[in-house]
């Protein structure tokens, strides 16, 4: 393959640097070909779709969502000989960091991470972003090495600029703490006014204080807060990568304060501790808009508040960087090209299924479409798209919402959860009178949203006539670069082939070529989380395992006989399926998470 080898004196000329840095067209395609992450079909299927103009081959596939933003910058880097780094999990040097001002750094994307007498790195997005490199050489008076990187490497670095929640946060809110306004003695909390609880609310110590442990919260990628009081003191925790960790403690007599103030920015009933609430409200950190989803219980102790985190929009998603891979992206990639049918993603609560429906309507939402969703609650709202929220206060819900969307001259309908008779009944006439449903289910596995449905009174043979594939998902915990490598014994292999078909694994770790054609598990190398500064427990961020189940004339046999998921679980990996424990084996073998995290995960 002719390369073409980027070279750092040129940058001095602005049109050497344009020419150096613009990828061939041709050398991207025959590069995006040997790699294999695409299919010919799919690469001829973006190229009939160009129009002209600036958009190439890459960006093309990126908007089909058949090629992910990162593995088209990796590509271009090794076309234009560029380096790849990856800083995620990196500690950068603070003093080398802030040679680029954050506001520069975050609208622009780059990154200083290493530096010489003369010479200055930075980490891009767009290596042809020719005047932030310019100010940042008039700023350092340095030569700057431009370098490509990824999403995930420039968010880890954006967020060394902020100091730790000790540093920054913990001191204004034991600080304010003390100075908090409190309910007037001998007077009940559950007997305070509504006028004096917004008081309360609206004091700036507390304002302070709410404000501190939400920035933190996105900072840290949390997906959860919770403020739960105590006997003696309020514990704040958060949880990231699904686990609850301890944030900190505050004294017992802020805990009003802090609710009510939740309550204000929520438009909650202040007097109100006797019930149950549920709220919403947004809030934006530099560029980043994250809503809110409030939920107020009462307990023993007093009011317990959960915030779960929800960043706006949906956009910056693909089935690859959420998991997907080999034959189970081109079931999903087919069923998507259908006008009528279901598509159904399963898992408990937290496993994403949001997120993977939210990024498949992404893939869906073009022009000529209309597509409306039905969902308890929104938790990404998407542009161009129709989404209701049901409301089961006022009697309005699934099985309401989906009558009337049908109504509305849908395409693609989106709903959120088949809960219960009705709304399956719904979904399924919904995919026989043409339209493309999308919804999830509560189960342990893709094959156990057979049985389920028909618990549901749906029909088996309404089921094989509309279903065109079911999904089933985890989250795992992906390893910080700092991981540390290690083999496989011959009992770690022994005892790991009881609980999955290593052979089928490797198999299609060779077809997809992620290793040699020789290789075995014996010489295979695997890492485990290492502990750094940066990478507290060796983990940062989550991606998906999965296990998909097309509807095949065999499974649809099984289906109309009623046959157990067992069974039907059996077949599917007879006809090539990875299950989710699978999966998981196959994303340690890439290096992308620990064998101890799969089993974790797989066994809870």
């Amino acid at each position: 393959m002719l390369l073409l080898y980027f070279k750092e004196q040129r940058l001095e000329n602005h049109k050497s640097r344009r020419f150096f840095m613009h990828v061939n067209g041709t050398q991207l395609e025959k590069f995006i070909i040997d790699s294999r992450l695409v299919s010919k079909d799919d690469l001829s299927a973006a190229k009939k779709t160009l129009k002209g103009g600036d958009e190439g081959i890459g960006d093309a596939l990126v908007k089909r969502g058949t090629l992910s933003k990162d593995n088209l910058r990796r590509m271009q880097a090794y076309v234009l000989g560029i380096p790849f780094v990856n800083l995620s999990g990196q500690h950068i040097d603070f003093e080398i960091l802030s040679l680029i001002p954050e506001p520069i750094a975050r609208r622009n994307n780059i990154i200083a991470f290493r530096k010489d007498e003369k010479k200055l790195e930075v980490a891009m997005l767009d290596t042809d972003d020719l005047s932030a490199i310019d100010f940042i050489k008039k700023k350092t008076g340095l030569s700057i090495l431009p370098r490509i990187t990824d999403d995930a490497s420039i968010k880890s670095a954006l967020t060394q600029y902020q100091k730790t929640l000790k540093d920054e946060f913990g001191d204004i809110i034991q600080r304010e703490a003390g100075t908090l306004k409190t309910i007037d003695d001998g007077e009940e909390e559950d007997e305070a006014s509504a006028s004096e609880l917004k008081k309360l609310a609206e004091d700036l110590p507390v304002i302070r204080i709410v404000d501190a442990l939400l920035k933190h919260a996105i900072l840290q990628n949390a997906s959860d807060i919770h403020i739960e009081p105590m006997e003696k003191q309020v514990l704040v925790r958060y949880r990231i990568d699904g686990i609850l960790h301890d944030a900190m403690t505050l004294p017992k007599s802020a805990a009003p304060s802090i609710t009510a103030r939740i309550k204000v920015l929520a438009n909650l009933k202040l007097d109100e501790k006797r019930l149950p609430q549920d709220g919403r409200f947004k809030m934006k950190l530099s560029d980043q808009a994250v809503s809110f989803r409030v939920s107020v219980l009462p307990t023993y102790f007093g009011e317990k508040t959960v915030m779960r985190l929800l960043p706006e929009g949906a956009s910056g998603f693909t089935l690859e960087s959420l998991g997907f891979h080999g034959d189970a992206l081109e079931r999903i990639h087919k069923a998507t090209k259908h006008k009528t049918g279901m598509i159904l993603v399963t898992g408990p609560t937290g496993s994403g299924k949001s997120t993977t429906l939210y990024t498949i309507l992404d893939i869906l939402n073009i022009p000529d479409v209309n597509i409306s969703t039905i969902e308890d609650p929104i938790e990404y709202q998407m542009p161009r798209i129709n989404q209701t929220q049901v409301r089961p206060q006022i009697g309005f819900n699934f099985s309401d919402g989906l009558r009337a969307l049908v109504r509305q001259d849908p395409d693609i309908i989106m709903v959120g959860e088949i809960r219960d008779t009705e709304t399956a009944s719904l979904a399924i006439n919904a995919a026989l009178t043409g339209h493309l449903v999308l919804s999830t289910l509560h189960t342990n596995s893709a094959a156990g949203a057979f049985p389920r449905l028909i618990d549901m009174e749906a029909e088996p043979f309404l089921l094989v006539s509309t279903i065109d594939v079911v999904i089933g998902q985890r989250l795992v915990r992906k390893l910080c670069s700092t991981k540390e490598r290690h083999t496989l014994s011959q009992a770690e292999i022994k005892s790991l082939g009881e609980k999955v078909d290593l052979d089928r694994v490797m198999k299609t770790l060779k077809e997809e070529g992620v290793v040699d054609k020789d290789a075995t598990w014996e010489k295979h190398v695997f890492y485990k989380p290492k502990a750094s500064t940066e990478c507290k427990d060796g983990y940062s961020g989550r991606i998906g395992i999965h296990e998909v189940i097309p509807m095949t004339a065999t499974i649809k046999e099984l289906v109309m006989k009623g046959a157990t998921s067992d069974d039907i679980e059996r077949q599917a990996t007879s006809e090539g399926m990875l299950t989710m424990i699978e999966d998981g084996i196959f994303l340690a073998a890439r290096g992308v998470t620990a064998i101890d995290e799969i089993l974790r995960v797989i066994s809870e």
